[in-house]
């Protein structure tokens, strides 16, 4: 699809924006179920966007259940190029305050197991590089269209992600910190991960909510004062995505969409006709065409 398109995974209001026409909800099924929710789709100016609640509508899904593949194995059978996720997280560093934004350039994964991670099993093996696991194009954009947005916000960073659905213990809290990671959430691996297996560019907008239960002068982390500061920013998050869709007009110049280009090291002749049917979208243009 030549259309720009952009996807953005988040909460269910954000594609509740001025000067986004043409909603349409769409439902797909596929080779990995079905995803968190219908997709709805809309026009921001020239830009295709589509977007997906994460969790689903009403918030239904623990961060173990949201199905990452079918979310987004549909983002690429909908056309999107580029992925923009907005996530919440906990502040693991005095100086990201509540309210502020940051855009990470890296993960650490302390989720335990229970989550598909790969598209690829099923007689078929490949191995894409993740050394870093953002896109620097997008991550350049949100950090300059946050800024024009009027939020304080932090380039750079490690999230790590753990499993959930609990908040950690305070000696989990501490140990993370003296790792020297930025932030701390519950969803964003494997999500950069199959976005870079289906060689969509990737990169977080994160809303920083609490300092998780490290800092001794705030209260622990509660769902309540999460949830207002969340409220409190989704007009801001809006207004980011808008800023940068008007910057995102163009085709990718990075290299995410060829991440597969060497990845895939399976014989062709040897996936079986099934596996190669369900990753058609994501393989078929760099394998060689049957003679």
């Amino acid at each position: 699809m030549s259309r720009t398109t952009i996807g953005v995974i988040g909460g269910s209001g954000l594609y509740e924006m001025e000067g986004l026409t043409d909603l349409q909800e769409v439902s797909l099924t596929t080779p990995f179920g079905a995803p968190s929710d219908s997709y709805v789709t809309g026009m921001l100016g020239d830009v295709r966007m589509v977007f997906l609640p994460r969790h689903g509508r009403g918030h239904r899904l623990l961060p173990s259940e949201v199905p990452y593949r079918a979310n987004i194995f549909g983002m690429k059978m909908l056309g999107v190029q580029r992925i923009i996720s907005v996530s919440a997280v906990g502040s693991m560093k005095e100086e990201i305050v509540p309210g502020h934004i940051v855009i990470p350039d890296q993960f650490f994964d302390r989720t335990q197991g229970k989550r598909a991670s790969t598209f690829f099993g099923n007689g078929v093996v490949g191995h894409v590089q993740f050394a870093d696991p953002v896109c620097r194009d997008l991550s350049t954009v949100l950090a300059d269209a946050a800024r024009k947005a009027g939020a304080t916000v932090h380039r750079g960073g490690t999230y790590i992600c753990i499993e959930g659905p609990n908040f950690s213990t305070r000696a989990e809290s501490n140990i993370y910190r003296s790792w020297g990671v930025d932030i701390i959430g519950m969803t964003n691996i494997p999500e950069a991960r199959l976005a870079r297996e289906a060689e969509i560019c990737y990169a977080t907008v994160a809303l920083a909510t609490d300092y998780d239960c490290w800092h001794e002068g705030h209260d622990d982390v509660a769902i309540d004062s999460i949830l207002e500061i969340i409220r409190q920013n989704v007009a801001m998050a809006r207004n980011i995505i808008k800023q940068a869709t008007g910057a995102l007009t163009g085709p990718p110049g990075c290299g995410c969409g060829d991440a597969l280009k060497y990845a895939v090291i399976t014989d062709p002749s040897r996936i079986p006709a099934q596996t190669l049917a369900d990753l058609e979208p994501l393989i078929g243009r760099h394998l060689p065409k049957p003679t």
